[in-house]
């Protein structure tokens, strides 16, 4: 039997709002991705992974997901998305698509009719909650890109809803039937189409400890959705699994299990029921020595070949610093590359990584991403669109764009570097800089874990 696809395969990351405008609107999208994928094919890549193209109030954009079944305007429409995939397929590119299960925008419609009424039949869809005794939120949990507690009162019912994320990002009840049903209908929606696999957002998330207890008075400034980790969420995981085990071609799910902690993360490929492939993020966070990668690689064989799971690489993303940034010198961006793609495992490759691009620099007046990542490799293009990306509404400027380089129209051409620097600063809840003289953070790292055994650990990769 022959081994499957995404075991062999390099992944390539596009951001799509960024990545390629096709009609001059100031917004990439999927017409741009298209008249790319020369460069896709030149590159050798096998597959690539779309970031969100959902319908979406674009608060966190596109990570607030208003409809999972069809393309937000900006980006085209479903028949665009279908020629994208065919004329991919059609080069030998599979394709992978985000797919967001934790949470919903609010303005989704399921969101809104949950908030109708205590006795609406979606009032169990999301997670609601009285308030505590006395007055004030059910829990400690914190949201993520601020201080700010993960609930939001609800004048009209008079109930908290739970978002782990920002307030317009409600969390969806997996323990509620109808919402699994549901889901996983989304599932076949982009199944049915021919899509290849998905990479699913923060999917450790969205099995909670249905008591909501408090997290530990020492983790109480860490988000939620960075120790998020109960073992009902593998239950849901291999119901994931299951569905994409009802069609052929290797159908693929990559988690995005954002514990920092090696040990953990195995648990969620199950025993050959779980995920097949789950993001590794420490290296992102490891200085460039090579004990500290050899720590890495020893840690990743340890926890994963007993399970017999394979593994991700992974130098930069849509929200951490490119690694040419981090790194702060291109022979060491060269070698890191190397490492990527000589592994055991899946690279992960996101758009500019090949073209040496680095960080933008965004002014504190242009910041728009709600974590503050706009110039650390986050929602700032990877390869430059050929008009500045805008805003839907206002055509002004939505997001940095960085001329550094534009990828062929067709055909090879020679690989470019990029000189952009870095004036940005890292997101108020991320990693440290991790470059050659990067220093311990006093903050407690996101994936610290509930258990004191586990923070250790987690700490020490955060130190490192």
């Amino acid at each position: 039997m022959s081994a499957p696809w995404w075991q062999s395969a390099v992944v390539y990351q596009i951001y799509p709002r960024s990545f390629a405008d096709s009609n001059g609107d100031g917004v990439g999208d999927l017409e741009g991705v298209r008249r790319r994928l020369d460069h896709l094919e030149w590159l050798g890549v096998d597959a690539m992974w779309l970031s969100p193209f959902y319908p979406s109030p674009m608060v966190d954009f596109g990570y607030d997901v208003s409809d999972h079944c069809d393309v937000d305007p900006i980006f085209g429409t479903l028949a665009d998305f279908d020629r994208l995939l065919a004329d991919a397929h059609r080069r030998g590119i599979r394709v992978v698509i985000d797919w967001v299960p934790n949470h919903t925008s609010d303005q989704h419609p399921w969101f809104l009719a949950s908030r109708s009424s205590r006795d609406d039949p979606k009032r169990g869809w999301y997670t609601w909650r009285d308030p505590r005794p006395g007055g004030g939120v059910p829990n400690n949990w914190r949201a993520a890109f601020s201080e700010a507690p993960a609930w939001t009162l609800d004048d009209a019912t008079g109930q908290y809803y739970l978002h782990l994320f920002l307030p317009e990002q409600p969390d969806l009840e997996w323990r509620h039937p109808d919402v699994v049903s549901a889901m996983h209908d989304t599932l076949r929606f982009w199944l049915d189409r021919g899509v290849d696999g998905f990479r699913m957002d923060v999917v450790h998330a969205i099995g909670k400890d249905p008591d909501l207890p408090d997290d530990p008075p020492e983790l109480a400034g860490v988000p939620h959705s960075a120790l998020n980790h109960h073992p009902f969420t593998h239950e849901l995981v291999r119901g994931l699994r299951g569905v994409l085990e009802e069609y052929d071609g290797d159908r693929m799910m990559v988690g995005e299990v954002y514990l920092l902690d090696t040990a953990m993360v195995a648990t969620y490929y199950g025993d050959g029921d779980g995920l097949h492939l789950a993001f590794n993020f420490p290296p992102l966070y490891t200085r460039w020595r090579a004990n500290r990668w050899q720590e890495r690689l020893d840690e990743v064989a340890a926890h994963l070949e007993p399970r017999g799971a394979w593994p991700t690489w992974v130098l930069s993303n849509h929200d951490n610093r490119r690694h040419r940034t981090r790194y702060r010198s291109e022979g060491r961006a060269r070698a890191a590359a190397v490492l990527l793609l000589t592994l055991r495992g899946t690279p992960f490759l996101y758009a500019g990584e090949e073209l040496g691009l680095e960080d933008a620099v965004v002014s504190p007046d242009r910041v728009v991403d709600p974590g503050g990542r706009d110039g650390c490799g986050h929602r700032s293009p990877g390869t430059a669109p050929p008009t500045t990306a805008g805003d839907r509404t206002l055509g002004s400027p939505g997001l940095p764009n960085r001329r550094c380089a534009t990828p062929p129209h067709s055909g090879p051409t020679r690989r470019r570097s990029c000189t952009c620097t870095t004036g940005s600063s890292p997101p108020a809840v991320g990693p440290p800089p991790c470059g050659p003289d990067a220093r311990p953070s006093s903050t407690p790292p996101p994936g610290s874990s509930s258990t004191g055994a586990a923070t250790t650990t987690a700490t020490s990769v955060w130190w490192r």
